[in-house]
C-alpha cells in the first residue's frame, strides 16, 4: 500500500499506514476484556445424548444416506482426514432429472475462478489462509469501541458435540444463544413452515437472543423438517430484508450435511457454524461395528478436519482465503431451480434454465419421509441404499449412467468391428432412454428447409478435421493409450492433446506426435523443442473434472518414464498449482499467449475455460488477448482426479456456457476472429450436431476414446490399477490394453456419419451452415413434469450463423519484435555476437529467435553460440523458452516472467558497471522469474520479485535474495541465493536442491518445512557446487557479492544451508546405492522406485 496524501505534499509507506491505524486504540486491550474462544469455555458434565441404532436408521433413510456416502466419503474422511480422491467424471443425470429425489444441495453448482481472478492454492500456501469465524452481533462497522469484540471465536466452523453444548449452555449477557426447531407437521405446506421459521427467529431476536441455533432434532413419522438448506438461506435473506442481520448469527444442527459439498453450502449461503449430529453418530456407530480402527472422538475430530479442508479448497478455487470472506458469499450458481424461489429464498443466485418450486421440495421430502417412516405401521427396509452416485450400481433406487454396461459393450463392438449400424443401436440407447441425463436431451432437432442427398454434404473425411481427443495427460493414461490416440487422429487429419504431462521428444515428427501441447500450471515439459512440434498450443486455465484447482501426482505414479518426460526424478509427487502464476489478470493471459505465439508463430494458440455463469465475458477477454480458439469445457469431467465436491458440484453443462460465449462474442462484435469448440460427454452426432447448433465449430472426445480402447468405467484411473492398461502405468496391467487406432478412427467417422445424416436432414451442405442456428433447436414436446419446469429456451438467446473467419484472427505483429527486424537477421549473417538497446515495449527477447534456433538446430546446440548482450530495462518474459546455444545478457533490470519456461539457454542479468546500487538490496527482475524452467542457466546480480524459480524442473540458477513463497514447486534443478528469502520459502518444492546464504540464521522462520529439511553444508559435493556456482556468477556479472564470499569461502561456508526435499534424497541415495553397485542409470532408476513402493507383480 501506498498514500500519496496531497495535501502535505508527501507519500506515505505501507509500514507508515499501518503503524498509524494499529495504534488507533487500544485493540489488543479490547480483545483481551472482550474476546470469547471456544477452545477456552467449559462444557457441561452431562453425558451427550446419543440416538438409538432405530432412530439412527430412520435418519439415514429420512436424510437420503446411501451406502457409498458412509462408507466411501463419511468414513474415509475419519480415516485419512482429507476429502477422498474420485474420477471419470460424472455420467448421472442432474438433480432436476434424477428420479431419486437428491437433496436441494445437488441442485447447486460451485463458482470457481479462471483468468480474471485466479484460484489460490491453499495447500501449499496455508500461511494465508485463516478458518476463524465470530459468532455474535457485528456490533457497529463504522464505529470503533470495545463492544465490537464481544464475540465468540471459532477456529474451525464444523462443531462436535462439546463444542455444540458450550454454545448452547452460553451464560453471558452478550451473547445469547436460543434453539429454534426446524420441524413441521407432515401435511402443513412447506411455505408456511418457512413463514413460521421467520415468526419464531423474530420473536427470538426481539427477546434477546443473538446467536440462532437451528435444530432438526425430534424428526418422527408426524415430523418432517426445513431442508437444512432452504432454512438456513431463506432466514439469511429474511434477516437481511428486516435488516437483522449483522445483529445474529445462525447456527445449524442438523442431521442432513455430511458431504464437503453440502458444508460448503451451508456456509456459503449463510451459516455462521454447523454441527453434523447424524454424520458424527454414523462414525461412532461404524467403529462400533469395526468398520473404522480409531477412537471415537479422534475420528470425529479428523472427519471435521476433512471437511474443513475442503470447504477452504473450495473457497481457494474462487480466490478467497478467509472463511469469513466465504460465509454469506452464496458464491454458487443453480441448476433447476425456479426463479421464484431463487427470488424468495437464495436471492441473486443466478438460475438461468429455472426449475423446481416449493411443491417439488415438498415432494422430495415426502418421498424420503416415507420410506423412513411408514404411518401405516407396515415394515420399512431400513437398510441403506447403493445407488450407484459415482460408480455404476444396479437394482432399483440407483442411479442412471450414461456409460452402462450395455452402453459400453454396444460402442466396444461397433468401434472393434468397424459396424455403424451397432454404432446406431448405441446411440438409440443413448437418446431414447426414460431418463433425462442433460440439457441438451430437452431439445429436438427441426428442419425449416427441405432435406438434400447425402452426397450433397460436406465428407467425413472433412468433418473429423474439426475432431480432438481430450487432454489426457501422459501420466493419467498408459503410454500405449496416449500414443494410440495421438497416432489415430493424426491419420484422421484430426488432433490429439498432450495434457499437462508433456510428451516424449522421440514421438515428435512422427504419427505418434501429439498435435495439441498442453501448457497447464504445472509446466511439466514445457520446452521450446516441444511448444515447436505443436499445430495448437493450449493454456489450460480449467478442466471440467476440477475447475480452480491444481493437480496432484502422487510419488507411486511418478514411474522412471512419466519423470523422465516430465524433468522430474522417479518416486517424487508431483504438484500442479491451482493458479498459472504467470496469470494473474486477463493482461497477463495475454502476454502468455503472446510468448507462446512467438516460442511457435505457426501454431495457433486455444484457451480452455470451463463452463460458468459469466464464461461468455471471459472468452471476450481471451479474444481480445489474442487467441484463436476459446474451448468450453462442460462439468461432468474426464479422467482427472478430484475430489467427489468437484467432480459432481463444480462448473455448469457446455450447453449453457457455450451458448453465453456464442452470443457475447456476438455481441462485442468477436466471433469471427475466433473458433469456438467444445467438450464433455460428447457421445454422438446428435451431440455434436446439438453443439454445432449452439455456436460450437470444433468438438472434443475424452471419455469415448477410452471406452473404445477398452476402458469399462472401473473409476479407479488414480489408483493405478486400471485393468484393462488404459490409465495406468504398471507394467503387467499395460500388457492388458487391446485399444488399436483403428477403433477411435472408426468411432470418429460413426460421429461424422451421424452428424451428415442429421445435417442431410436439415438441409446443411456444411457444418459451417450450422454454427450458430439456435432456430432450428425446438423443446421437446413429450416431457415429463420434472423436465417440463426447465425453460430451456433460455439457452436459445442468439441465432446469427457467425463463425471463426482465418481473416480476421488476431495479428500479433511479430514482425515488429526485435527477434524480427535485429536479432534474427543478424544471426542469419554467421555472426556470434550482437548488442541491442531494449525497454520494457520489448516483450518476450529471444523468444522467436529460440524458435527458430530449436527448429533448424535442435535443442543441443553449442553454449555460447549466440551471446546476445541488452541494455536497458526489458520487458515481460525477457528470454522465454530460450533454448541451448544462445545468451542473453541484460544489462540493466527486467519486468516480470524473466526466463519463463528455460529450455537450456544462459541468462544473465547483471548491473550497469558504474551503478552505485547494492546488489544484494536491489530487486533487478520482477516477480514469477524462471516459472516452469527446464534446462539451461541463469545468474542474476540482483534480489528477485516472488515466486523466483516457481516450479523450476531442471536449470541452474543463481541469484541474490528473492521475494515470498520462492522455490515453490520446484521439481529439479539447482538454486544458489546469495541473500535473503521471503516467506513461504521452498512450498511444495518435491525435488532439485537449493542451497542459500543465511548469514542471520533465520532462514527456518521463513522456510515451508512440509516436505523439504535444512542441513548445514558439509557434503564435499554440496560445497564444490557452491564454490563453482559463485565463481561461475562472479565471472558472468562481476557481482561483489559472490566475489566477497569467495575470498572468504571457509569462512562464508557455515552460513550456506543446503534444502532437499524428504522424498527426493530419499529416491536419488537409493539410485547412488544401485549404480554403486553396477546397475545403469535406467536400471537403478526403476529398481529404486519398485523398492521403495513394493510393486508386485499383478
Amino acid at each position: 500500500m501506498l498514500l500519496v496524501d496531497t495535501k502535505n505534499k508527501e507519500i506515505i509507506d505501507d509500514e507508515t499506514i499501518k503503524d498509524r491505524y494499529a495504534s488507533n486504540n487500544p485493540y489488543g486491550e479490547w480483545l483481551d476484556g472482550s474476546l470469547l474462544k471456544l477452545k477456552d469455555l467449559k462444557a457441561t458434565d452431562k453425558k451427550t445424548v446419543m440416538l438409538t441404532t432405530q432412530e439412527r436408521q430412520s435418519l439415514y433413510k429420512y436424510f437420503g444416506y446411501t451406502y457409498e456416502e458412509v462408507n466411501d466419503l463419511i468414513l474415509e474422511m475419519a480415516r485419512i482426514q482429507k476429502e477422498p480422491t474420485f474420477s471419470m467424471g460424472t455420467d448421472v443425470p442432474l438433480a432436476i432429472l434424477s428420479n431419486l429425489h437428491p437433496s436441494l444441495f445437488h441442485y447447486f453448482k460451485q463458482r470457481f475462478a479462471q483468468v480474471t481472478n485466479p484460484p489460490i492454492d491453499s495447500i501449499r500456501e496455508e500461511i494465508i489462509t485463516d478458518t476463524t469465524i465470530y459468532v455474535g452481533p457485528n456490533g457497529n462497522i463504522l464505529k470503533e469501541n470495545k463492544n465490537n469484540c464481544k464475540v465468540l471465536e471459532i477456529n474451525n466452523p464444523i462443531l462436535d458435540a462439546r463444542d455444540m453444548d458450550k454454545i448452547k449452555h452460553l451464560n453471558n449477557n452478550t451473547l445469547v444463544p436460543q434453539v429454534i426447531s426446524l420441524l413441521y407437521y407432515r401435511g402443513m405446506p412447506l411455505k408456511e413452515a418457512m413463514e413460521e421459521l421467520f415468526v419464531k427467529c423474530d420473536k427470538a431476536y426481539h427477546e434477546g437472543a443473538n446467536i440462532l441455533i437451528l435444530s432438526d432434532r425430534g424428526i418422527d413419522e408426524s415430523h418432517m423438517a426445513i431442508p437444512s438448506l432452504l432454512a438456513i438461506s431463506g432466514l439469511e435473506q429474511h434477516l437481511i430484508k428486516t435488516k437483522k442481520r449483522t445483529s445474529v448469527s445462525i447456527i445449524l444442527e442438523s442431521g442432513e450435511p455430511r458431504t464437503v459439498h453440502e458444508f460448503a453450502c451451508l456456509l456459503g449461503f449463510g451459516a455462521t457454524a454447523i454441527y453434523p449430529y447424524l454424520a458424527h453418530e454414523c462414525i461412532g456407530e461404524n467403529i462400533e461395528k469395526g468398520n473404522l480402527d480409531k477412537e471415537v472422538s479422534i475420528a470425529i475430530k479428523d472427519y471435521n478436519l476433512a471437511v474443513l479442508h475442503g470447504i477452504v479448497k473450495i473457497a481457494a478455487k474462487m480466490g478467497i482465503s478467509t472463511l469469513q470472506s466465504y460465509q454469506s458469499a452464496q458464491i454458487f450458481e443453480a441448476v433447476g431451480i425456479s426463479q421464484e424461489v431463487i427470488d424468495q429464498y437464495f436471492t441473486n443466485t443466478i438460475s438461468t434454465v429455472g426449475g423446481i418450486g416449493l411443491k417439488q421440495i415438498e415432494e422430495d421430502l415426502t418421498y424420503h419421509h416415507k420410506r423412513a417412516f411408514d404411518v401405516l405401521g407396515l415394515k420399512t427396509d431400513m437398510s441403506l441404499d447403493s445407488i450407484g452416485f459415482h460408480k455404476l450400481r444396479y437394482g432399483r433406487h440407483t442411479e442412471d449412467h450414461l456409460y452402462d454396461a450395455k452402453t459400453i459393450t454396444l460402442l466396444q463392438q461397433a468401434a472393434q468391428t468397424n459396424d455403424y449400424q451397432l454404432f446406431k443401436e448405441y446411440t438409440h440407447r443413448l437418446h431414447n432412454k426414460k431418463i433425462m441425463h442433460n440439457l441438451r436431451d430437452g431439445f429436438e432437432i427441426v428442419a425449416n428447409t427441405t432435406p438434400i442427398p447425402l452426397d450433397e454434404v460436406e465428407s467425413e473425411e472433412e468433418i473429423v478435421k474439426r475432431f480432438k481427443t481430450g487432454a489426457m495427460s501422459y501420466g493419467s493414461i498408459s503410454k500405449e493409450a496416449h500414443t494410440c490416440l495421438a497416432v489415430a487422429m493424426n491419420r484422421l487429419h484430426g488432433k490429439s492433446n498432450t495434457g499437462e504431462g508433456g510428451e516424449d521428444p522421440k514421438r515428435f515428427h512422427t504419427e505418434e506426435n501429439s498435435a495439441i501441447k498442453q501448457v497447464a500450471s504445472g509446466r511439466f515439459g514445457v520446452t521450446s523443442e516441444y511448444l515447436i512440434n505443436a499445430q495448437e498450443i493450449q493454456i489450460k486455465m480449467a478442466q471440467g473434472a476440477k475447475p480452480g484447482e491444481g493437480g496432484h501426482l502422487p510419488a507411486q505414479k511418478v514411474y522412471p518414464w512419466i519423470a523422465k518426460t516430465r524433468h522430474s526424478t522417479p518416486g517424487v509427487s508431483l504438484i500442479s498449482p491451482p493458479p498459472h502464476h504467470d496469470i494473474y489478470s486477463i493482461e497477463d493471459l495475454a502476454q502468455l499467449i503472446y510468448d507462446l505465439k512467438n516460442a511457435n508463430e505457426k501454431a495457433r494458440i486455444s484457451v480452455k475455460l470451463v463452463s460458468e455463469a459469466g464464461v461468455g465475458t471471459i472468452a471476450c477477454g481471451v479474444a481480445k488477448a489474442g487467441a484463436t480458439v476459446v474451448l468450453i469445457s462442460g462439468y461432468d469431467g474426464g479422467t482427472g482426479a478430484a475430489g467427489q465436491s468437484s467432480i459432481h458440484h463444480a462448473g455448469l453443462p457446455w450447453e449453457l456456457g457455450l451458448a453465453q460465449a456464442h452470443k457475447d462474442l456476438i455481441d462485442n462484435d468477436l466471433r469471427s476472429r475466433v473458433i469456438l469448440e467444445t467438450d464433455g460427454k460428447l457421445m454422438s452426432g446428435r451431440d455434436v450436431a446439438i453443439a454445432a447448433l449452439l455456436g460450437a465449430e470444433e468438438y472434443g472426445f475424452a471419455t469415448a476414446p477410452l471406452v473404445v480402447m477398452g476402458c469399462r468405467m472401473m473409476r479407479v484411473c488414480n489408483l493405478d490399477t486400471c485393468p484393462f492398461g488404459v490409465a495406468t502405468q504398471n507394467q503387467e496391467l499395460r500388457k492388458r490394453f487391446k485399444g488399436k487406432p483403428e477403433y477411435v478412427i472408426n468411432f470418429m467417422h460413426f460421429i461424422a456419419r451421424e452428424l451428415r445424416e442429421i445435417m442431410a436432414e436439415l438441409g446443411m451442405h456444411t457444418l459451417d451452415e450450422m454454427i450458430g442456428r439456435q432456430d432450428l433447436l425446438k423443446i421437446k414436446k413429450e416431457l415429463k413434469p420434472r423436465q417440463e419446469l426447465l425453460e430451456l429456451e433460455k439457452i436459445l438467446t442468439s441465432n446469427m450463423n457467425i463463425h471463426h473467419e482465418e481473416m480476421k484472427s488476431y495479428d500479433f505483429k511479430l514482425e515488429e519484435t526485435l527477434d524480427k527486424r535485429m536479432i534474427i537477421p543478424h544471426f542469419t549473417q554467421n555472426n556470434s555476437q550482437l548488442e541491442v538497446a531494449v525497454n520494457c515495449t520489448n516483450r518476450s527477447i529471444g523468444t522467436l529467435f529460440g524458435s527458430y534456433i530449436t527448429q533448424s538446430q535442435g535443442n543441443d546446440v553449442k553454449e555460447d553460440t549466440y551471446q546476445i548482450k541488452c541494455v536497458g530495462g526489458a520487458g515481460q518474459s525477457f528470454g522465454a523458452f530460450v533454448p541451448s546455444g544462445i545468451t542473453l545478457h541484460l544489462i540493466g533490470d527486467a519486468n516480470d516472467y524473466f526466463g519463463k519456461g528455460l529450455s537450456g539457454g544462459k541468462l544473465i542479468a547483471s548491473l550497469h558497471k558504474d551503478s552505485k546500487l547494492k546488489s544484494n538490496e536491489n530487486i533487478i527482475i520482477g516477480n514469477v522469474a524462471l516459472y516452469g524452467a527446464t534446462s539451461g542457466k541463469a545468474f542474476i546480480q540482483g534480489v528477485a520479485g516472488e515466486r523466483f524459480g516457481v516450479r523450476n524442473s531442471g536449470a541452474t540458477i543463481v541469484c541474490e535474495g528473492c521475494g515470498d513463497h520462492g522455490l515453490e514447486y520446484m521439481t529439479g534443478g539447482i538454486a544458489l541465493l546469495l541473500g535473503k528469502t521471503g516467506r513461504n520459502f521452498a512450498a511444495g518444492m518435491s525435488g532439485g536442491i537449493a542451497y542459500v546464504y543465511d548469514k542471520d540464521h533465520d532462514l527456518y522462520k521463513r522456510l515451508n518445512k512440509e516436505m523439504v529439511i535444512m542441513n548445514e553444508v558439509e557434503k564435499k559435493t554440496d560445497i564444490e557446487t557452491i564454490h563453482a556456482l559463485m565463481k561461475e556468477h562472479f565471472q558472468n556479472t562481476g557481482s561483489q557479492i559472490a566475489k566477497q564470499l569467495l575470498d572468504n569461502f571457509d569462512e562464508s561456508l557455515k552460513d550456506f544451508k543446503v534444502i532437499i526435499p524428504h522424498d527426493y534424497l530419499k529416491i536419488k541415495e537409493k539410485i547412488k546405492s544401485l549404480c554403486d553397485k553396477g546397475f545403469s542409470q535406467n536400471e537403478a532408476e526403476l529398481q529404486a522406485f519398485q523398492e521403495i513402493f513394493e510393486q508386485k507383480e499383478v
